[in-house]
């Protein structure tokens, strides 16, 4: 995974190109109506229940706009929320608070219901020794705030991008000749570039488990879209040689099931790409 320091660079980035996005040259609708001078407060009303994610994130985006706004918090994340509950208050420019308030809510809402869905599934699994991961099924540009959910809610980040962890899957196999030279090709490229990468690779089949153990070298076998009794021979197979991955329209009604196969992890895409956003609002008083 990409370090801290990594992380807040995104989280800043993501901040600064959504305000660009949003504000452009000017919240005209506030300036039009509302003194520069004018102050107010606001509260964040929830409407809905699940786990609350996007405290943090909401005091980096008012300090971003306006490092005046005073915050106010009552809940943190990851608490547990209902209808009516109150999570902070923001006070200060009345402008400053409206520039800042659609992506307080746009981002609050989504993280939210991440965190919601994904606690949902530590539940499921609770009294396993399975773990469940995001993927990069995320939405463009806002990657690093859902996989900061997908923690809040008390689930494991898989790889940030591309660049963190070899990840080789079906299509990489394919075009390299097959299982054994594309793990051989992996590991001179990482040794000719001096990269320390760990390496995941697919297997659609016990046959392609076997071959991924014969190469070696390989930090966790993704078993993908294994049926259960599948499943239970190739954790067999693997032993402690290396970790176990799960993935492939596993849901609420399968995951406990899979992890009663005795997976390491499993990885699931709905975490972040589907979810309906929390009901949430940002009021005046």
């Amino acid at each position: 995974m990409i370090s801290e320091t990594q992380f807040q660079a995104e989280l800043q980035l993501l901040i600064a190109n959504a305000i660009r996005e949003d504000v452009g040259d000017g919240d005209h609708s506030s300036l039009a109506c509302i003194p520069a001078d004018a102050q107010g407060k606001a509260k964040l009303l929830v409407k809905d229940e699940g786990i609350i994610a996007g405290v943090a994130f909401a005091k980096m985006i008012f300090e971003y706009v306006d490092a005046n706004l005073e915050v106010e918090t009552f809940i943190e994340d990851g608490a547990k929320v209902r209808f009516g509950d109150v999570v902070f208050h923001v006070t200060g420019s009345s402008q400053s608070i409206l520039k800042a308030e659609r992506l307080v809510l746009n981002s609050m809402q989504r993280m939210s219901a991440i965190a919601t869905k994904t606690n949902q599934y530590v539940q499921l699994l609770e009294g396993t020794n399975t773990k469940i991961l995001d993927t990069r099924k995320t939405t463009p540009s806002f990657r690093v705030a859902e996989k900061w959910a997908v923690k809040i809610g008390g689930g494991e980040n898989h790889r940030f991008a591309l660049y963190d962890m070899v990840m080789l899957k079906d299509n990489h196999i394919d075009f390299a000749g097959g299982i054994s030279l594309a793990i051989a090709k992996t590991k001179e490229y990482l040794q000719a570039n001096n990269l320390d990468l760990k390496i995941i690779v697919e297997a659609r089949d016990l046959n392609e488990v076997k071959e991924i153990i014969a190469s070696g070298g390989v930090f966790r076998i993704l078993l993908d879209n294994f049926d259960y009794e599948m499943t239970k021979e190739a954790v067999a197979l693997i032993g402690n040689q290396c970790l176990t991955e799960s993935s492939g329209n596993i849901n609420e009604e399968t995951i406990r099931k899979y992890a009663e196969c005795g997976v390491n992890y499993i990885s699931s895409g709905a975490l972040t790409h589907s979810i309906y956003n929390m009901d949430l609002s940002l009021k005046a008083f």
